[in-house]
């Protein structure tokens, strides 16, 4: 007997399994709750600091 490998993911927002139709997330709601997180500033990439435009012209 073949044991099943397929893991089900999980919603990375509230942890209930994901839907097919809005992967990874399991609704609607929270595929609009991830992307006000990654819109508000919750969610950030990290990298080197960005030279501010006004600093630039004041030297």
């Amino acid at each position: 007997m073949k044991a099943d490998t397929k893991q089900k993911s999980t919603c990375p927002v509230c942890g209930r399994p994901a839907e097919q139709a809005t992967r990874p997330f399991c609704s609607p709601r929270c595929r609009s709750v991830d992307l006000g997180r990654w819109m508000g500033g919750t969610y950030a990439i990290p990298g080197a600091p960005v030279a501010d435009d006004a600093d630039e012209s004041e030297r």
